[in-house]
């Protein structure tokens, strides 16, 4: 089987299937995403020990700003902006390790994010969402609720309420859409899963449920903020190719593809990103 690793990537102290990451470094609970140095030092671990030295074949690693930046401050903030230098800056040292230790004509890096971001909408004449002063509606009604994530929330009616608590929030603020799980539209894939509870909430762009932060994500994939970027570069790829957008769920498929696995079933497909691929998804001969 393949060598793999994980540095701080969300997931790495999981075990799946009886198995857990062969090498692996899981961050403390009051880790600093924002330390630059602590960044470049991730960097020569994973290179040079990972790659290098124990020859390993697959390896993730998160970098957690400027996420936690644009939270606190809010993406179209100074501090944002000076965040996002720190990542093109990191963006280069990743490049020129790989290159230092001869890892460049063999090793295939893809940079992305799991989500984007926009500025929630707070004070002046904006009508925030709360819950409570929606008539008809009261947490008395309720027998749990979740609602850790600003634009999005999950509520579990008390017996015999759910109709009730349904019809209070249904057109209670003209930028909070309520949906029984059922009905959720189907394009978002969240509808059927038993972990689910039976009324689902979510918030237009700018708007939370539930927070103080200045920066959120969580809302419609289909939103142009939510939307990350995709790069990779390596002896797989094109060079210089600008590309149409594809959904995150197609690059599963792609690294498999990459590594020589056979990927489990998955929403994704190679067919949405072989274009990038010089072998255009024929074969692989690295990985």
């Amino acid at each position: 089987g393949l060598k793999t690793g994980s540095l701080h990537f969300p997931g790495t102290a999981a075990t799946y299937q009886k198995e857990t990451i062969q090498v692996r470094e899981v961050e403390p609970r009051a880790y600093d995403y924002t330390n630059e140095t602590a960044w470049r030092e991730n960097v020569d671990k994973v290179m040079k020990e990972w790659f290098k030295d124990q020859d390993l074949d697959f390896v993730t690693l998160y970098f957690g700003d400027p996420d936690s930046t644009g939270h606190k401050h809010g993406p179209d903030s100074p501090e944002r902006r000076e965040a996002v230098k720190k990542v093109d800056r990191t963006v280069g040292y990743i490049r020129e390790t790989a290159e230092k230790h001869g890892l460049s004509d063999h090793l295939n890096i893809i940079i992305t994010a799991d989500h984007g971001m926009t500025t929630v909408f707070k004070g002046g004449e904006v009508k925030e969402i709360v819950l409570t002063d929606i008539p008809g509606f009261s947490y008395k009604d309720l027998q749990f609720h979740l609602m850790d994530y600003g634009p999005s929330a999950m509520l579990l009616p008390k017996e015999g309420m759910l109709d009730k608590v349904y019809q209070a929030l249904k057109g209670g603020h003209p930028n909070l859409h309520v949906y029984k799980k059922e009905n959720m539209p189907a394009r978002l894939h969240y509808s059927k899963h038993p972990r689910l509870l039976p009324l689902i909430l979510y918030a237009d762009p700018g708007y939370v449920i539930n927070g103080t932060n200045k920066g959120e994500h969580g809302y419609d994939n289909e939103e142009m903020d939510m939307k990350p970027f995709f790069r990779a570069v390596g002896p797989d790829f094109h060079s210089n190719l600008l590309v149409g957008p594809f959904e995150t769920v197609n690059v599963y498929s792609l690294m498999c593809h990459l590594l020589g696995i056979k990927p489990e079933i998955n929403d994704g497909s190679l067919d949405n990103t072989r274009h990038m691929l010089i072998s255009n998804g024929e074969s692989c001969d690295s990985g």
